[in-house]
């Protein structure tokens, strides 16, 4: 299905939107349902004229030939009323396939776009469940409503016309229960919309808790946390069970309260009609006109509690489209007009006074300043939960920051996230990898080469040696390679989509001395034109770089590396034991890179 379309012609936050963007099936659902549903007309009154003709036969004063006849018209107009049925049914799923196609693309494109921050603030299980359950659920009523529309109102109308010209009086009192069904569906709105959201919030919860318990196996196993964790694991799920039960309990026992309501009307017929029928009422029917007239009610009376069901469907509908309004666009976003991330030259980077305070309230970065210039590679380092990541994080502006970051002369929050996107490139502390080959992690879907990138990691050997090479798949979040692999392959992308500025945060912590120096010289052949900031904990590479900025506190001194062993004494200290550790052939200080994973 394509979707490219004019903004102003559709507004994914507007469901109205959706039913315009189908107008061809809806058209064909409207034609095909005006026929279907006026021929069901034609059914009660056959079986009355049937049960008429078959009494004649029956009693000696009607002919076979007849009832024959009106069998075979019968025959040909249910075919007619089937097929009507089959195209309108097609044509109903079409509309929702469809509309759940778009739905679901429009709010992956949505996803996508939003901060990590947001994403998590609003829970990988509650998304996963507002883009799968929550979409389908108002799918679903979207489709229930289209197709009563025809199905229900439709044939009430006429089924009610039909009433009123065989006994106006016995209608009326008759119509007096149905009306009473949707009094109570509409009464019953609150509760089944409350037992809804209960259970889709219980939903997220149980699906959050699930991959938590996927993501952190090992550290429960290791930690002998598995059974605590499982007893919590199995209080969301029985959470989940009472809620679901509760929702369904509600959605279930709801329409046959509808039916029987609907059908009260049943006695009056049963009462007044055989009067008809014996002359004594107030109008003078045969067994046919009775037959007519109560098949003909039953069958409004099944409609009806149809029409009370719908109220529960679209009250449900209502709760899942609450749910994932807030995160479709007001507009949608056309492919064409998409900006593609264009390496644009930066001159100069420079940080005035930035400071950083987390939504919590708490402060890590305190009136920084530095600048630097293109081709230069900075270092970052400092003690353990200085804000080394966090000054990193800055550079996304995922929460807004205070003071400036300039790109030669422009903010950079004040920027359009497709522009800054073009501008910022970062290679986070722990490697976001996807479940595809080596070479499409890479790639990301260019055309380049990717043996200049994986070279450029020290990772083209290991590469080569895999089972199927750069077309080995390494599992969900690079599985299946080892910690130095993961980050080297996560390296490699970065280069391979280079930017003006990257943010490396410790880029090279799983390598050793000899291939983290090598690594770096291809950093610095391959990333000339940018301005690169290194976050590192470890300083053997340090008196290469272009500058350096020790933190401590949030706060920062920023100079050469030489400098800083004259006029830092932390810097001296941590930079003469690394060295001194590698030069005797012990193992690398690695204590605060453990420590670096919880780094602010």
């Amino acid at each position: 299905m394509k979707t490219n379309r004019k903004s102003a012609e559709f507004q994914p936050n507007r469901v109205l939107s959706y039913f315009k963007a189908e107008w061809r099936a809806l058209l064909i659902v409207t034609l095909s349902g005006l026929i279907y549903n006026i021929g069901l007309l034609t059914g009660p009154w056959f079986e009355g004229t049937m049960t008429g003709y078959l009494v004649e036969v029956l009693n000696g004063t009607g002919q076979f030939s007849g009832m024959l006849m009106l069998v075979i018209r019968f025959a040909v107009v249910t075919a007619v009323v089937q097929i009507s049925r089959y195209v309108k049914r097609f044509y109903v799923r079409r509309f929702a396939n469809n509309v759940n196609r778009r739905m679901k693309e429009t709010l992956y494109g949505s996803l996508v776009k939003k901060s990590r921050a947001s994403l998590r603030e609003e829970g990988e299980g509650n998304i996963m469940t507002k883009a799968i359950l929550d979409v389908d659920d108002c799918v679903e009523g979207m489709r229930k409503f289209t197709t009563e529309i025809f199905d229900t109102g439709v044939a009430l109308t006429a089924y009610l016309c039909m009433l009123l010209w065989y006994d106006w009086r016995l209608t009326i009192l008759c119509m007096l229960f149905p009306p009473i069904s949707y009094v109570t569906a509409e009464k019953m709105k609150k509760v089944i919309q409350k037992a809804g959201a209960a259970y889709k919030e219980q939903s997220g919860r149980l699906s959050t808790a699930t991959l938590d318990r996927a993501e952190n196996a090992m550290t429960y196993r290791v930690f002998g946390l598995e059974k605590k964790r499982q007893a919590v694991y199995e209080e969301n799920l029985t959470s989940y069970e009472k809620a679901a039960v509760k929702a369904n309990i509600w959605n279930a026992a709801m329409p046959p309260i509808y039916r029987i309501i609907s059908m009260a009307g049943v006695f009056f017929i049963l009462y007044f009609g055989q009067k008809n029928v014996l002359g004594t009422g107030w109008q003078a029917w045969s067994i046919a006109s009775f037959t007519t007239f109560l098949v003909c009610f039953v069958k409004l009376s099944v409609k009806s509690s149809s029409a009370a069901k719908l109220f529960n469907a679209v009250h449900k509908a209502q709760v899942s489209w609450n749910r994932i309004k807030p995160l479709l666009p007001q507009e949608e976003e056309n492919e064409t007009d998409e900006v593609k991330v264009k390496k644009t030259p930066v001159e100069a980077l420079k940080v005035k006074h930035l400071s950083f305070i987390y939504p919590d309230g708490k402060k890590i970065l305190d009136d920084i300043s530095f600048s630097a210039k293109k081709g230069q590679i900075i270092g970052i380092t400092g003690a353990v939960a200085c804000g080394k990541s966090t000054l990193g994080k800055a550079f996304l502006c995922e929460y807004p920051y205070e003071g400036h970051i300039t790109v030669d002369g422009a903010e950079l929050q004040n920027m359009e996230q497709s522009v800054r996107t073009g501008i910022v490139g970062y290679l986070g502390h722990d490697p976001e990898l996807f479940n595809d080959s080596v070479e499409n992690n890479v790639l990301l879907g260019d055309s380049k080469s990717s043996d200049t990138y994986l070279n450029a990691a020290c990772m083209k050997q290991e590469v080569a040696e895999m089972t199927d090479g750069k077309n080995t798949l390494i599992g969900s979040g690079g599985a299946y390679l080892s910690g130095g692999q993961a980050k080297r392959l996560a390296f490699a992308r970065t280069l391979c989509h280079d930017k003006p500025i990257l943010i490396l945060d410790d880029p090279f912590s799983a390598l050793d001395k000899n291939t983290e120096k090598q690594a770096f010289v291809n950093l610095q052949a391959l990333a000339k034109d940018s301005i690169v900031l290194l976050i590192s904990h470890r300083l053997y590479l340090f008196p290469e770089m272009d500058g350096v900025i020790w933190m401590k506190n949030g706060k920062v001194v920023t100079s050469t590396h030489e400098e800083l062993l004259k006029t830092v004494p932390e810097y001296k200290s941590l930079y003469t034991s690394q060295v001194h550790t590698t030069e005797n052939g012990g193992a690398e200080h690695d204590a605060q890179k453990t420590s670096e994973n919880g780094d602010l």
